[in-house]
């Protein structure tokens, strides 16, 4: 069985995000997706919150796909959660060259650590490739329309969380 992990942060989970999902469900049995607590990143919204929309956001793909999707939510080194979900593959997501010079840098390390797990790439759609959680939340926070970015199940939550912190 080919097991990947799929890790982010997902604050929120974009259309980007599931452009991933979508075609790593060609290329695998079981998807893991690892929402990454990462504190250190200052989420807008907390771990559960975030289980919960990619829960929510993938239980679609996985019944159009079949594929076998989990959420796991980490804390611990990428490579110690891959081996923990039983992973062989860490799938990633680019959008641009500075994507691919981050995660150059993070596979040489990764292999270092373990040189059995390997990382596969996924370019992104065009029409995807400009998404960034983080441009969403500022786009929101700043009153713009998000909808062309995020699900409207994601939309919603956004809204209702910027409304609650924002005033």
């Amino acid at each position: 069985m080919r097991v990947g992990l799929y890790p982010g942060t997902f604050d929120p989970i974009t259309l980007g995000h599931l452009d991933v999902i979508r075609r790593a469900s060609a290329l695998l049995d079981k998807l893991v997706i690892g929402v990454a607590i990462n504190r250190d990143k200052g989420p807008l919204f907390n771990l559960e919150e975030r289980v919960a929309m990619v829960e929510a956001e993938s239980v679609k793909i996985a019944k159009r796909t079949g594929l076998e999707i989990a959420v796991h939510p980490f804390e611990n080194l990428l490579i110690d959660c891959a081996r923990d979900v039983g992973a062989s593959v860490i799938v990633r997501g680019l959008r641009a060259v500075a994507d691919f010079e981050y995660e150059y840098q993070m596979v040489g390390m990764n292999r270092q650590l373990d040189d059995t797990i390997e990382t596969v790439f996924l370019m992104a759609e065009a029409q995807h490739q400009a998404i960034a959680s983080k441009l969403v939340k500022e786009i929101a926070r700043l009153g713009g329309d998000v909808s062309k970015f995020v699900t409207p199940e994601v939309n919603a939550a956004l809204s209702g969380k910027i409304q609650k912190v924002c005033g």
